[in-house]
């Protein structure tokens, strides 16, 4: 007998981790994972475990500051992951087995007040350092003015992008468009791959608190139904122009933020094809449910509730209000990882 998790790949969605745990990634691979992706707050979480204080403790040894800590650490984690999904790359000959690469998300702190252009630049410049030398590693980038605007330049040259913080179509035509002109300037597509992360959950809860009027019809759909528009959009243009390998929705924020919901209402609404990156807890619960998913990606709520959203949601101000919240939210675990560092650091040079 399949389990949740199998039947939910059964169903043609590729199964992510929101992790580079290298436990989880490994326990996750065996239920099926076949990639995963990093951020500030699961690399802090892992240093609150303590178990990479020999790590730490000898790139203190090495002289390197906390900052350069934060991102060798990353550069470690991201790569043991790689090791683990690079079968599935070469199986798939490109198409999965990805472990995704966060940029600097201090290039976007408000405070620092970076200028647009240079901020643009270091996008660039980081994503090429970051991917060199690295067959099945995504760069993750935010859909920011500044991450948009470099999004060109990275693809022409060549690296494997996953375009992240994306609330809207607006975005992801403006991300995906930036991506086809940098890869139609590449020698070859025969390595073009790129995915676009559309955030789910944060959507919903921006709609029980900013649009209280929906019905409860539609109240807690906005995320799920923005996500399948934008999904069914990415899916015609790439049939439009054809790529040898996929350009595909990451369904992200899908751990579920409504104690009323289950676990499993995201995961469930978007089975069927494409990727979802779930947070480990998501997937034990799915596990343990006992459910068997069947595909739902292309089915949306009734017309009259479709109706609803569109005439009471107003989706420009949606994605500036959560893109606002999103880069503090981006920048600020990073912050929180670099000081946590510092005091790691503080406690092993007293231990």
């Amino acid at each position: 007998m399949n389990s949740p998790l199998r039947s939910l790949i059964a169903t043609g969605t590729k199964l992510w981790l929101d992790s580079v745990d290298p436990a989880l990634v490994k326990s996750n691979r065996q239920l099926g994972a076949t990639g995963a992706t990093s951020n500030p707050v699961i690399i802090s979480d892992l240093i609150k475990t303590g178990r990479f204080d020999e790590q730490m403790q000898h790139s203190i040894d090495q002289g390197l500051d906390d900052g350069q800590i934060a991102w060798q650490l990353t550069d470690e984690l991201v790569r043991g992951a790689q090791q683990v999904f690079l079968p599935v790359w070469q199986e798939t000959k490109g198409n999965d087995g990805y472990v995704s690469f966060e940029l600097d998300p201090l290039l976007e702190d408000l405070v620092a007040n970076i200028p647009h252009a240079e901020r643009v630049s270091r996008y660039i410049e980081l994503g090429r350092k970051w991917s060199a030398g690295h067959q099945n590693r995504m760069i993750k980038v935010p859909a920011t003015p500044a991450g948009l605007e470099a999004l060109e330049e990275l693809c022409a040259s060549d690296v494997t992008l996953n375009v992240t913080l994306i609330f809207s179509m607006r975005q992801y035509k403006a991300a995906r468009d930036a991506v086809w002109r940098g890869a139609k300037r590449r020698k070859s597509l025969e390595r073009f791959k790129s995915v676009y992360s559309i955030f789910v959950s944060r959507v919903d809860q921006y709609t029980e608190k900013h649009v209280p009027q929906l019905s409860a019809a539609a109240q807690g759909e906005v995320g799920i139904v923005n996500a399948k528009q934008i999904w069914a959009e990415n899916r015609a243009f790439w049939t439009a122009n054809k790529t040898p390998l996929l350009q595909e929705m990451i369904f992200a924020s899908t751990g579920t933020k409504n104690p009323s919901d289950p676990a499993w209402k995201y995961v469930d609404a978007f089975a069927g094809s494409d990727i979802e990156t779930n947070p480990p807890a998501t997937n034990d619960a799915v596990e343990k449910s006992g459910r068997t998913f069947t595909r739902q990606v292309d089915k949306m709520p009734a017309d009259d509730v479709l109706a609803e959203i569109e005439r009471l949601v107003d989706i420009a101000k949606l994605e500036t209000t959560l893109m606002s919240e999103g880069v503090k939210k981006f920048a600020d675990p990073q912050k929180a990882l670099i000081k946590q560092i510092a005091e790691k650091r503080s406690a092993l040079t007293h231990a």
